[in-house]
């Protein structure tokens, strides 16, 4: 398994790239292709057939992965870092 420096829920900046400067927070990381979806950033249009539960279709717009290279951490939750300070707590006793 794989360690990244970003994780679900931390807030990032986008480094480099044409979405430089963006910032967002992270929906999910995809472990297997090192890349990340970011909340409001690096937006793509899909056209989607008609359905039965969509019957207009239309194009469809949505977020689309970034490397995780191309990232920055801005801001962890505070949740996060007191999990992992009390694991390491319990370790260390």
């Amino acid at each position: 398994m794989n360690r990244f420096h970003v994780h679900k829920g931390d807030e990032v900046e986008v480094i480099s790239g044409s979405q430089k400067g963006r910032k967002g927070k992270i929906l999910e990381v995809k472990t297997d292709s090192f890349r990340a979806l970011i909340e409001g950033v690096n937006m793509i249009k899909r056209h989607v057939r008609p359905t039965q539960d969509n019957p207009k279709g239309g194009v469809m717009e949505r977020e689309g992965t970034i490397h995780i290279s191309n990232l920055r951490l801005v801001n962890r939750p505070k949740a996060a870092r007191t999990e992992k300070k009390k694991k390491e707590a319990k370790g260390k006793k």
